[in-house]
């Protein structure tokens, strides 16, 4: 009897229809185990978006929208001192502002070869603020909350955490944001290159400029 059991370490039963109402009971309390975290969140983390993504929309209001494309435009410009803006300064305003997934559309200020590079940096930075900023990819807060569940039994603080995730965020996206616009301006070049090559014409034969058989 103790094979028929749905779930692993469960106490045997005896009879059948003892068995059928324990698989019954457990398939149940899965459910409410997931109304259970169900509720955990509507009175815990949701109230915690809503009024970080309220206090964000004013904090752009009082910015000015204007001042915040100011600042793409300031990045679409050539040079090595750019850089840090292009593929710091403005991928975390874009997450930190416009959120995941609007903060792509920030890249809309650079030239289309710089456009890959800042959307791989934007992309990579939508998770690592989450332990300081929930608000800017509050879909995939399971992310950060796997890791925090690790920390959390160590009874490690979780600030740390938070602000050291962010930290090698930065490093990751200055450094991926680099090597995405080398490789582009690559392609770009081997493309440019393809295009202005010239293409030889085809030369078709016909019957008169076929060499005659011999003996004709």
């Amino acid at each position: 009897m103790a094979d028929l059991l749905l779930f692993a370490g469960t106490p045997p039963v005896a009879g059948v229809n003892d068995t059928l109402g324990q698989w019954a009971e457990n398939f149940i309390g899965i459910f409410r185990q997931g109304g259970e975290t169900f509720v955990g969140l509507v009175t815990g983390i949701i109230p915690l978006l809503i009024v970080l993504l309220t206090a964000v929309h004013a904090l752009i209001k009082l910015i000015g929208p204007e001042r915040i494309d100011r600042v793409g435009e300031m990045a679409g410009r050539p040079g090595l001192r750019y850089y840090p803006i292009r593929y710091l300064v403005l991928p975390v305003l874009a997450v930190f502002f416009l959120t995941n997934p609007m903060a792509y559309t920030m890249g809309r200020f650079l030239p289309e070869r710089d456009k890959p590079a800042f959307y791989d940096s934007a992309v990579s930075f939508v998770h690592p603020p989450l332990g300081l900023f929930p608000h800017v990819n509050p879909g995939e807060l399971f992310v950060y909350a796997g890791i925090a569940a690790g920390i959390t039994q160590l009874k490690l603080p979780l600030g740390d955490l938070a602000v050291r995730y962010f930290y090698v965020g930065l490093i990751v996206i200055f450094i991926r944001g680099i090597v995405t616009e080398t490789i582009s301006r690559i392609m770009f070049a081997r493309r440019a290159r393809d295009a202005e090559e010239p293409t030889e014409p085809e030369v078709s034969t016909t019957a008169t400029d076929r060499p005659a058989p011999e003996g004709a």
